[in-house]
């Protein structure tokens, strides 16, 4: 754009520079004057026409300024009007002229006198096309500020937009809007109208976006602000209706008290986040809901559980070991598992508690283990039976939403024990059944998992609860029954039968101390010898443990008692010949199988959830027509090996000196007494083999041996389970050969040193071994 302006002659006139100030041409304002240059220049401006020139300074704090602390672009005013006030300050009422530049500084003193250059444009040729699309876009920017800001009257973008001059448009915009004092000098030292418009809209531009964000931020503020009234006034409601209830002090300080034992707590975030907002909850809830109650519960809970209480382990083997041995006779395998546990303990800090298993028949002491591992490591005991267990809230309890819920069973047991490392002991956990309520044993895979109950969800708490640090054990009579996924997360323990030297050390070290105890006897009231109690144990027990064997030395003790209160004696002597005074007459006589040989009777060895059992099975062969009955409650395992026994016998006919048609001609009836206990399992193939073999060739069998094993069509004899027990009741029936299958080799080590040197082991791989051993020879030829 081509420039247009006239020079105008220069000027010599007082100067006053401005404090924060700006003033632009055609602009009216008043400013108060109190220093004595200022004054001194507007005393020589009334002189001269009464015109001054007014500069902004650079800095507002100086307050005696030089000539290098204004700006040299200012305006030049008139003076419509002066009026004094107190204190010799002038207040002045100026109107803008026009613009100018300073081209030289007369003098400093006593006023400021300045020699300035006015450029001035003309306003006819100033104004083309494009001057004018500048004034279009400042003033919709202004009418934008107006409409943003809120600091402008909106009628004075009427009385803007009905200037024409583009330089006279720019100055009175400027003199409404607010700006920095950089900025109103940028503009008042554009001379030139378009770029002065220019300068204008950029600052306009920029102005809009900070009061937009600044609108933005007073909102959000606002909002948060009305927020918090809104709580302060309802909660300031809620304590007036609480005061006039007479319940002013009950909830707010309940409250209080519940987040002050939250903080306490050392607790997981997501928990105690949990936790505040339920007691947020029940400070907005009515006194008299029924959810208040819920809530408390729940906080209660939450509470009291151990989230950061525990047990300091002790890490001594050797006091371990003498704990272990002082409370348990036997149980090496056990004793030394714990312990291999603790000197882990003592090399990793941190490892996860392992979950045991111990498996073995009632009586044998599986919980009182449980209980010795406790105090051993010096952690607390605590015991859940899962014997009929059905439902799965058990576990993991009921959800809130349900009346009465509560938790499971495992979180209220860590609650009652205050400790988040006990020794958790799951009893019976082969007893668990499953119904319309859920499936349990599902439900413990989760607890029973080192990976994953570092974050047990209890469905009443629906926080997680570390149980990494707990030791779990669990046991059973068998884990034919436990599911497959829950077995593999143990480590299966099995705890055999006694024998009948440990039943005895047991009496005498544990049962008989302990019931003396019970029943109020002293050592001298009376006296059992060694042979008595083997008389107990071999006469009026018959099992794998020591509870009936118990039972007996109390009912002892309580005869004992009442002889010394009625008969005023100190002394009673308890011997095998008065036995029978005080247990009656002996129930069991394991002597009787090695009374004679008999054909058609053979004695097999069966595991039961009980221990080992000895098994007399009988055979009859009766004129017929080829069929075979089996009776005696057998299972189908027991009738398929009678099947596979026939089959294997009627191969071998002319070996054996049996008929070739006696599966024709004969009928053949095998039978197992106790015929109302169900049996089952692959233990009795070979033994049902010799015994019907005796039968058919009339040739007895030992009464002295027992045998146990599954037996092929081919006649080879597989290996069988629970090899201990099994010989453990053959020891205990007075069986002097056991027949063993050859691959149960390895179980042999698990059989007391004592039992074997009482008992002959014969090993066999094929029925013939077991004839030749079972069967009784004759003169003329061995038939085996």
């Amino acid at each position: 754009m081509e420039e247009n302006k006239v020079v105008n002659r220069k000027r010599v006139i007082p100067l006053i520079p401005l404090r924060g100030l700006s003033v632009f041409p055609y602009m009216v304002m008043h400013f108060d004057v109190g220093r004595d240059k200022s004054i001194n220049a507007l005393e020589q401006a009334m002189v001269n026409n009464s015109l001054i020139f007014l500069t902004s300074q650079k800095e507002a704090k100086v307050d005696m300024p030089s000539t290098e602390d204004f700006y040299h672009v200012g305006t030049v005013c008139k003076i419509k009007q002066m009026l004094k006030l107190p204190g010799d300050a002038i207040r002045v009422l100026v109107e803008g002229i026009n613009r100018g530049r300073i081209t030289e500084i007369l003098k400093e003193d006593p006023y400021f006198e300045v020699e300035i250059e006015e450029l001035i444009y003309d306003t006819e040729k100033e104004k083309d096309i494009e001057t004018e699309a500048m004034m279009r876009l400042v003033l919709e920017a202004f009418e934008e500020y107006v409409k943003v800001g809120n600091k402008v009257s909106p009628d004075v973008v009427i009385t803007v937009s009905e200037i024409d001059e583009p330089g006279r448009l720019a100055d009175v915009i400027a003199s409404y809007i607010q700006l920095k004092p950089e900025d109103k000098q940028k503009i008042l030292e554009a001379f030139n109208p378009y770029e002065r418009l220019e300068t204008l809209y950029i600052i306009l531009k920029e102005e809009i976006e900070v009061l937009e964000i600044e609108e933005k931020i007073y909102q959000r503020v606002r909002k948060q602000i009305n927020k918090l009234q809104k709580e302060y006034y309802l909660k300031e409601q809620l304590k007036a209706i609480q005061k006039e209830l007479g319940e002013e002090d009950g909830i707010e300080a309940e409250v209080e008290e519940y987040k002050k034992k939250i903080n306490k707590i050392k607790m997981p975030k997501e928990v105690k986040e949990k936790a505040l907002k339920e007691a947020d909850r029940l400070l907005r809830l009515s006194p008299a809901s029924a959810e208040t109650g819920v809530i408390r519960n729940y906080l209660e809970w939450i509470i009291e559980l151990p989230w950061d209480k525990k047990t300091k382990d002790r890490i001594d083997i050797k006091k371990s070991r003498e704990i272990l041995d002082e409370d348990h006779y036997g149980l090496k395998d056990v004793k030394e598992r714990i312990l291999e546990y603790l000197a882990i303990r003592q090399l990793a800090k941190n490892m996860k508690g392992p979950i045991l298993c111990l498996v073995g028949p009632p009586g044998v002491g599986k919980t009182s283990i449980a209980k010795s591992i406790a105090k051993s490591l010096n952690r607390k005991f605590v015991r859940m039976s899962l014997g009929g267990v059905r439902d799965e809230a058990e576990i993991r309890g009921h959800r809130r939403t349900y009346v009465g819920a509560i938790p499971g069973r495992i979180i209220s047991s860590m609650r009652k024990v205050g400790s988040k490392n006990p020794v958790f002991l799951f009893d019976e956990i082969d007893k668990l059944s499953s119904d319309f309520r859920g499936d349990p044993a599902s439900a413990l895979l989760e607890v029973l998992d080192p990976e994953q109950n570092s974050t047990f969800t209890d469905h009443y708490l629906e926080v997680p609860f570390d149980l990494s640090k707990v030791m779990f054990i669990t046991t059973a009579n068998t884990t034919s029954t436990i599911p497959r996924p829950l077995l593999d997360r143990m480590e299966v323990i099995r705890i055999s039968g006694y024998t009948e030297e440990e039943k005895v050390q047991i009496a005498i070290k544990y049962l008989l101390p302990k019931q003396m105890k019970e029943h109020g006897l002293k050592k001298e009231n009376i006296v059992i010898s060694e042979n008595t109690i083997r008389d107990i144990i071999n006469k009026y027990t018959r099992e794998a443990g020591v509870r009936n064997l118990e039972r007996n030395i109390a009912n002892i003790c309580r005869k004992v008692a009442k002889k010394i209160v009625e008969d005023n004696v100190k002394t009673v002597r308890i011997n095998s010949s008065n036995l029978h005074k005080y247990l009656g007459i002996a129930k069991f006589r394991y002597e009787k199988v090695a009374d004679e040989h008999q054909v058609g009777i053979a004695t097999g060895l069966a595991w039961t959830a009980f221990g080992g059992e000895t098994l007399s099975i009988e055979v009859n062969c009766m004129n017929g027509t080829g069929k075979l009955q089996l009776t005696g409650q057998l299972g189908d395992v027991m009738k398929e090996s009678a099947m596979a026994g026939i089959s294997y016998i009627r191969s071998k006919v002319s070996e054996l000196g049996i008929e070739d048609d006696f599966y024709k001609e004969k009928d053949i009836h095998i039978h197992v007494p106790e015929g109302a206990i169900p049996k089952d399992g692959p233990s009795a193939g070979i033994t049902m083999a010799t015994a019907v073999i005796s039968a058919l060739s009339n040739i007895p069998v030992r009464s002295d041996v027992a045998m146990t094993g599954e037996i092929t069509l081919r006649g080879r004899v597989l290996p069988v389970g629970g090899i201990k027990e099994k010989v453990l009741a053959a020891h205990r029936a007075g069986i002097k050969k056991v027949l063993l299958p050859w691959d149960n080799k390895k179980d042999m080590e698990e059989i007391p040193d004592k039992v074997k040197r009482r008992l002959e082991f014969v090993l066999v791989k094929n029925m013939d071994e077991v004839l030749e051993n079972a069967l009784v020879k004759k003169d003329d030829g061995d038939e085996d």
